[in-house]
């Protein structure tokens, strides 16, 4: 096994160092109009373009390289380049600015019962002595970090805050007030003079504390402002921490004791408007039109062959038409051959091969499926999206053992420096697929790494989980769930609502997300989606999972496969019966 480390690391660190440069191009709009005179720079190459009249632009740049887009009075842009990047046709927002006077209207604002509600989903929130606080709507700066930031096994509060904050410094010897202390205690600083005082699950105590345990903490806020900490009086002149313990604080359930669904809240009725697939349908290319309207497997090869003389250098007429072929007529020998005769197309595209073996995964032919993954493990090493397809696809073939290994690879990376303490969401999902491995698969050949979580609050979820994955990270879509009661949720998966979370997603190497799905409603779950396109002129393959029963020794998978093309509006994808199955919309 220490081969195999060595080896992985080495070939990942050879690639890394490994930059090519090319030429990009694309175009700059607001949504509609070109822009011209927007700025585009390579971030510490002091290499800079702009666009022209109508909005194109040109520039050359390596894989890693950030590209940074600017325009007075726009909402700037950071984009990675990837190894795939050729074409980034870029929108961009007006800025919106912030005024120092702002009157809020009641229903802009939440209400200190739908914070206490939204607590569990989502991060931005902190209970404090005075009720609760959104980071994302206060006037003043709140600086935040929760449970998932925290290292297994990190227990060293005072080194918690010194490390993670910008600008706190944490003293010995200090006491409240600035004087000597007896036994050396401990003070933090977040402005110059005064100690802060600390709100620990809505007490306040002006001493450290000691006490914490850090794998207890939920959140932790820093509010240094004197404008922030008013409520506290001249006690916390010094800024205030305030403290979210897993044990201290306690969040609203339904009467079977699951958090309380915020979509039952909202005034958000879905109208069933989401196009189906048959009207997604008109607009196909003309190639696939023709081949579903072919009433026989002859016509349809005739269909296919004359438009081979037109199509056959792009990879999605490959796709769709092995694809028609092997799910519409079962003619397994005559897909593969497409497959085989066009592979030259994917051979070298990490993203293109990620398409296919979503394909495959969905068709069950896992063996197929994972060569497509471990040649996209090989093209990207660095990525950590890489090792979760590899290890699942393992399981795929019922090898647990070879799975487990992938897995522990990852976290050696992680453990060796050699890849960024992951603070990301990705770090729960492959902490979750880890976990789930070793409980059903009795996979106990390998030691749980040290980098990796194996407590999680909700482990013991034995419900229904669905997990999306996406083959290009460029893709931005809003994701819509339904429940059984006609109320929705959206996730907006763009760079005008979540920029953060996106290049969060490129700079770490994955594209996926997680929802887990309680037994508080019966029925009927849909998701529908509103692809805005991966600024380029191709689609996006969207990957289903649901697992139902998650955990259990129940436990089983469905997995659909969707190609994005249609954009801006809102198309239906599945339903959901929970305990059922999937039911294509």
């Amino acid at each position: 096994m220490k081969k195999h480390f060595t080896f992985i690391a080495s070939f990942f660190m050879i690639f890394s160092g490994f930059a090519t440069e090319r030429l990009i191009s694309g175009k700059v709009t607001n949504g509609g109009s070109p822009m011209p005179n927007v700025q585009i720079q390579v971030v510490n190459q002091g290499v800079a373009s702009n666009s022209n009249a109508d909005g194109s632009y040109k520039i050359v740049a390596s894989t890693g390289d950030m590209l940074f887009y600017n325009a007075e009075g726009m909402e700037s842009l950071q984009i990675r380049v990837e190894d795939v990047t050729k074409t980034l046709n870029v929108v961009m927002f007006p800025r919106v600015e912030k005024l120092e006077n702002v009157t809020v209207t009641r229903n802009r604002r939440n209400s200190q019962k739908e914070l206490e509600m939204d607590y569990h989903h989502n991060p931005n929130i902190i209970k404090t002595a005075f009720g609760y606080l959104n980071k994302e709507k206060t006037s003043y700066s709140l600086r935040m970090m929760d449970a998932e930031d925290f290292l297994p096994g990190e227990y060293n509060f005072e080194n918690v805050l010194r490390g993670r904050f910008a600008g706190v410094r944490v003293s010995t010897g200090m006491g409240f007030g600035g004087g000597n202390t007896v036994g050396g205690a401990r003070a933090v600083f977040l402005r110059s003079g005064w100690p802060a005082v600390f709100d620990i699950d809505g007490q306040v105590f002006t001493d450290f504390p000691d006490f914490i345990d850090v794998q207890n903490i939920d959140r932790i806020a820093i509010i240094p402002s004197a404008v922030g900490t008013v409520r506290y009086g001249n006690l916390a002149k010094g800024g205030v921490v305030v403290i979210n313990t897993k044990t201290g604080t306690t969040i609203p359930k339904d009467k079977n004791g699951l958090y309380l669904d915020r979509m039952r809240l909202r005034n958000n009725t879905y109208d069933g408007t989401a196009l189906t697939k048959e009207k997604v349908m008109n607009n196909a290319p003309t190639y696939l039109k023709e081949l579903q309207g072919s009433s026989t497997f002859e016509a349809a090869k005739a269909s296919f062959e004359e438009h081979s003389k037109k199509y056959s250098s792009s990879p999605y007429f490959v796709l769709d038409s092995y694809q028609y072929f092997y799910e519409k007529w079962n003619q397994k020998d005559y897909a593969d051959t497409i497959i085989k005769n066009g592979y030259v197309l994917f051979q070298d595209n990490a993203v293109l091969l990620k398409a296919l073996a979503y394909i495959y995964e969905s068709q069950k032919r896992y063996d197929l499926a994972h060569e497509a993954f471990r040649n996209a493990f090989i093209l990207r090493p660095q990525y950590r999206q890489s090792y979760l397809d590899l290890a699942k696809s393992n399981r795929n073939l019922n090898n647990a053992k070879r799975a487990a290994v992938l897995y522990a690879r990852y976290f050696h990376l992680l453990d060796e420096g050699l890849m960024e303490t992951d603070t990301s969401s990705f770090s729960r999902i492959i902490n979750r697929e880890f976990n789930n491995l070793l409980t059903l698969e009795k996979t106990d050949m390998i030691k749980s790494p040290t980098n990796m979580k194996m407590e999680m609050d909700d482990e013991d979820f034995d419900n229904t989980r669905l997990m999306l994955e996406w083959n290009d990270s460029e893709a931005e879509f809003e994701l819509q769930f339904v429940n059984p009661d006609n109320q929705y949720y959206t996730w907006k998966h763009s760079l005008q609502e979540n920029a953060k979370t996106i290049g969060q997603e490129k700079d770490f190497g994955y594209s996926c997300a997680e929802y887990l799905i309680d037994n508080s409603l019966s029925g009927n779950w849909k998701v529908n989606v509103k692809y805005l396109g991966n600024k380029s002129l191709t689609p996006t393959y969207l990957k289903a999972i649901v697992y139902h029963n998650y955990g259990s020794k129940l436990q089983r998978k469905e997995v659909k496969v969707f190609k994005l093309g249609t954009k801006n509006v809102n198309q239906a994808l599945f339903r959901i019966n929970k305990g059922a199955s999937i039911s294509l919309n």
